[in-house]
C-alpha cells in the first residue's frame, strides 16, 4: 500500500514538474515574441530620432538650399519656382470674382463677392464637380470646353448669365500640374499627373487655353491669376492678415511657398518687380538633406513607389505615405513573431492602410483600444489582436506621426531663418537673438493632416517650441485657411484686375 501511494506521489511530482515546464517554457517563448516585436519598435524610434539638435541641422539644410535654389536652375533639390506674384491681396479688393480650381478628377468653381473692408469676411460659393473620365484623355478643346461650359453655368444661376457686368470679369485659375510659370497670369504645362493623359496640351500655355474656350463659350472673362494651391493659400492667409509671410500645404501632399525679396532671387537678376517682393513656390516636397532621420522603411518605400529618388522630404511627412509606413512596420512585426496570428497577405498591399486610418488607431482613447481592433481586422483581416499588440501598433502611428510634424516644423523654421523671422537675423545676419526685436510672423497651412490631425499639430507646435525658444515661438502664428487654393485664385485675381 505505501508503494503505491510513494508511486502515485511520484507519478504527480513527475506530471507537476511537467506541466510546470510546459507552462514555463510557454512563458519563456512568450516573452521572446513580445521581446521581438518590442525590438522592431526600439528599432524604428532610434532611426526617426528628432531630438532639436538634429532639427536644427534640418533647419540649416533647408535654408542652405533655399539659397542655392534661389541661385541658379538646377542649383538645388529645391526648385524655388518663380511665380511672379508680387502684389498679395490686402482686404481693400472690392467686387465679384471667379476662380477655378483644377487639382484632380474633380474641380471646383468659386464666387467670391468682396466688400472693400479690411479684415472682415467676404462672401463666397463653391460648386464642385466630377470631370468625365473620357475628357482626362482626350483633347485640349475638350477639356478646357467642359470647364468653361460649367463656369457658364455656375454664372447662368445667379439669374443673369447672358451679361456678364464688368465688376466680374476677372478669373483665377489654380492650376494644379507641373507647370513653368511665364508671368503671374501665364504658364507653360511641363507634364500631367494623376490620371489626366492630354498630350496636345503639354509644352502650352495653359492660361492661354482656358482663355481661348471662354471666348467659344461666349463669356467675356478674362484670367488675371494662374497659380499653384501654396500661392492660393499664401493669398488666402494674406487677405486676412498682412503678417502672413509664408503657406505650407500639409495633406496628400505637402508644399511651400513663401514672400521674398527679388533682390536675393539671383537667378532673375534684372527682373522689376513693383513691391520689390515676389512669392516663390518653394516645391519642398522634393527636399533632401543627410540629416533627415530615414529607415529601411522608407528605403523600401521609396524604391518601390513610382518616383523613385524623388519627393524624398514629401515620402516623410505626407498624408500619401504615413499610413503605409506604419502599414510596413506592421508587417515586419508580423515576420518577427506570431502576435498577430498567421500573416495576412494584406499586409503585403502597398497604401492599403490609409493615413486617416492610421490617425483613428493612433487616437483611439477607448481602454480596451477597440477601434484598433476594428481597423485591423476591416482593413488586414487579423482578428482577435491581443491588447499588448494593439498597444505596440499604437507606439509606431506615433512614432511615425511624431517625426512627420517635427520635420515639417523644422521646414518651416528653415523658412523663417531664410528671411531673418527666426530670431537669429537671416541665415547671412550676424546679429545674436539678444539684439532681435522679434517680429509677429503668421504662416498659413492648408491640408487634412494637419487641420484634422490634433496629435500632428500637437508634435509640430511643440517642436517649433523647441528649435525657436518659446521666447520666439510665440510670436509665430499658424493659422488654418479654408479652400485657400480656390478663394487665393479669385483673390489674385482681384489684386491684378486691370
Amino acid at each position: 500500500m505505501g508503494r503505491v501511494v510513494v508511486g502515485v506521489a511520484v507519478t504527480v511530482a513527475v506530471a507537476t514538474c511537467a506541466l510546470a515546464a510546459v507552462v514555463v517554457g510557454r512563458r519563456v517563448r512568450s516573452r521572446r515574441k513580445w521581446k521581438k516585436v518590442a525590438n522592431v519598435v526600439r528599432e524604428l524610434e532610434e532611426g526617426c530620432d528628432t531630438r532639436v539638435g538634429r532639427l536644427r541641422q534640418v533647419v540649416d539644410a533647408m535654408a542652405v538650399e533655399m539659397h542655392a535654389g534661389l541661385a541658379s536652375e538646377g542649383g538645388s533639390k529645391l526648385k524655388m519656382l518663380l511665380t511672379f506674384v508680387d502684389n498679395l491681396p490686402n482686404g481693400t479688393e472690392r467686387g465679384t470674382y471667379y476662380a477655378l480650381h483644377l487639382g484632380g478628377t474633380n474641380f471646383r468653381v468659386l464666387r467670391v463677392q468682396l466688400n472693400g473692408q479690411p479684415s472682415s469676411d467676404f462672401e463666397h460659393e463653391v460648386e464642385r464637380q466630377p470631370i468625365p473620365q473620357h475628357v482626362m484623355t482626350s483633347t485640349s478643346e475638350d477639356l478646357f470646353d467642359f470647364i468653361a461650359s460649367s463656369l457658364k453655368e455656375f454664372i447662368a444661376k445667379e439669374g443673369d448669365g447672358s451679361n456678364i457686368s464688368q465688376d466680374r470679369r476677372e478669373l483665377g485659375f489654380t492650376f494644379s500640374f507641373p507647370v513653368k510659370q511665364m508671368s503671374v497670369s501665364s504658364g507653360i504645362l511641363i507634364k500631367w499627373t494623376k490620371g489626366f493623359s492630354i498630350v496636345d496640351m503639354v509644352g502650352r500655355d495653359v492660361a492661354a487655353c482656358l482663355q481661348e474656350a471662354l471666348t467659344r463659350k461666349g463669356l467675356d472673362m478674362r484670367v488675371a491669376a494662374l497659380v499653384n494651391d501654396t500661392v492660393g493659400t499664401l493669398a488666402v492667409g494674406h487677405y486676412h492678415d498682412p503678417d502672413t509671410v509664408a503657406a505650407i500645404i500639409i495633406g496628400t501632399g505637402t508644399n511651400a511657398c513663401y514672400w521674398e525679396r527679388v533682390d536675393a532671387i539671383i537667378k532673375c537678376q534684372g527682373l522689376l518687380m513693383t513691391s520689390g517682393r515676389m512669392v516663390v513656390n518653394m516645391e519642398w516636397g522634393n527636399f533632401w538633406s543627410s540629416h533627415l532621420p530615414r529607415t529601411s522603411y522608407d528605403i523600401d518605400l521609396d524604391a518601390e513607389s513610382p518616383n523613385p529618388n524623388d519627393q524624398g522630404f514629401e515620402k516623410m511627412i505626407s498624408g500619401m505615405y504615413l499610413g503605409d509606413i506604419v502599414r510596413r512596420v506592421i508587417l515586419k512585426m508580423s515576420l518577427e513573431s506570431d502576435m498577430f496570428g498567421p500573416i495576412s497577405p494584406k499586409l503585403s498591399m502597398p497604401f492599403i492602410m490609409r493615413t486617416p486610418l492610421m490617425s483613428a488607431m493612433h487616437e483611439d482613447n477607448s481602454p480596451d483600444l477597440r477601434e484598433v481592433a476594428r481597423i485591423l481586422n476591416d482593413i488586414f483581416e487579423i482578428p482577435d489582436i491581443p491588447l499588448k499588440a494593439r498597444k505596440f501598433v499604437v507606439k509606431v502611428c506615433d512614432v511615425v506621426t511624431r517625426r512627420a510634424a517635427r520635420l515639417a516644423a523644422a521646414g518651416i523654421v528653415g523658412i523663417l531663418k531664410k528671411i531673418g523671422r527666426d530670431g537669429s537675423g537671416g541665415i547671412t545676419g550676424g546679429r545674436s537673438r539678444s539684439d532681435m526685436k522679434m517680429r509677429r510672423t503668421v504662416v498659413a497651412i492648408e491640408g487634412g493632416l494637419y487641420s484634422k490631425y490634433a496629435l500632428f499639430r500637437e508634435y509640430l507646435r511643440e517642436a517649433l517650441n523647441e528649435i525657436l525658444g518659446e521666447d520666439i515661438a510665440k510670436h509665430v502664428i499658424l493659422k488654418v485657411t479654408e479652400d485657400g487654393s480656390g478663394i487665393g485664385a479669385a483673390l489674385l485675381a482681384a489684386s491684378y484686375s486691370s
